[in-house]
């Protein structure tokens, strides 16, 4: 008979057994992507080593492993400071921040795959509403916190020339310029339909010629001039050489299982958003505001 030790793949069975929980369990914690595993022709499989790992994240908080997968809203400042923090730790360590928009990026928390998201789904006067109202409909939400990261000023990028003619916001919804939007599920496109409702606009009514799936893609379109104007965060107009109309100051906050908050190279990381250099580059940047940074806003118990 096979021992534990010497298992690559483990049934629900033997994970049952081996974690001593009830089999019903751990098939429900397979379906909601809290335990490691892979469905091949209808049956689980448990990869023991990734198992053992779980576990050990489990006891120590998360504090022993050696990597940290950020993922969701994507901004300037946080991927300096991810590259800056690679820089410092090596070959040792792993922290990747992979920008998929606020949603997706909570669909990939939710199972597993993340270990923090970033969102920015409200502004700074309703965040305390809107951001656990999205939390809360995805699965295993009762493990999240939030934290905030600083606040971003939001709104309409477009190039030098086109600048005075977006001073009255009711009507350039009306202009026959060329829009770049971002993909569902990205905060900005959020925020833009939220202002469009606002003017009593539609997305539908607006001439969007192309889609940005990051900030820096579509200021790109928009500085090279294959679109007019978008929605999107000021630091990326500013580093673009393109106006900037604000509109929102918005919330950019993270979201993580409470295990995680403990991880070293989170901790790490917030350490240095609260630096007086990470200070200097958010002032070089424009628009951020770090007053608050990883203070606890949100917590599902």
């Amino acid at each position: 008979m096979t021992s534990a030790s010497e298992l690559v793949y483990m049934s629900a069975k033997q994970v049952a057994e081996y974690l001593d929980l009830n089999e019903k369990k751990v098939y429900a914690m397979a379906n909601d992507r809290v335990l490691p595993a892979t469905k091949i022709t209808g049956k689980w499989l448990f990869p023991k080593v990734l198992i053992d790992r779980w576990v050990m994240d489990s006891c120590h908080s998360g504090m022993l492993t050696d990597r940290l997968l950020i993922t969701g809203s994507d901004d300037p400042l946080l991927s300096m400071l991810v590259a800056r923090l690679m820089a410092q730790v090596g070959s040792r360590e792993l922290i990747s921040y992979s920008a998929t928009g606020s949603r997706l990026g909570l669909e990939l928390l939710a199972k597993g795959y993340a270990d923090v998201c970033t969102l920015h789904w409200g502004s700074m006067e309703d965040r305390n509403i809107r951001h656990p109202a999205l939390l809360k409909g995805y699965n295993n939400h009762q493990q999240w916190i939030m934290v905030h990261g600083y606040s971003r000023q939001q709104g309409l990028i477009m190039r030098a020339d086109m600048h005075h003619r977006c001073q009255e916001e009711d009507k350039v919804v009306n202009l026959p310029w060329r829009w770049v939007s971002r993909q569902g599920g990205a905060g900005s496109q959020q925020h833009l339909e939220h202002w469009l409702l606002k003017q009593g606009a539609r997305l539908d009514q607006l001439n969007v010629v192309l889609t940005a799936y990051s900030e820096r893609e579509l200021a790109g379109y928009i500085a090279r001039g294959d679109a007019d104007i978008g929605f999107g965060c000021q630091s990326v107009a500013l580093e673009s050489g393109l106006s900037f109309v604000p509109l929102i100051k918005e919330s950019f906050d993270f979201v993580m299982p409470q295990s995680i908050y403990f991880r070293r190279q989170l901790q790490q990381l917030f350490t240095m958003l609260a630096s007086g250099h990470s200070r200097q580059m958010a002032a070089l940047l424009g628009g951020y505001d770090l007053t608050d940074c990883g203070k606890l806003l949100w917590s599902a118990s």
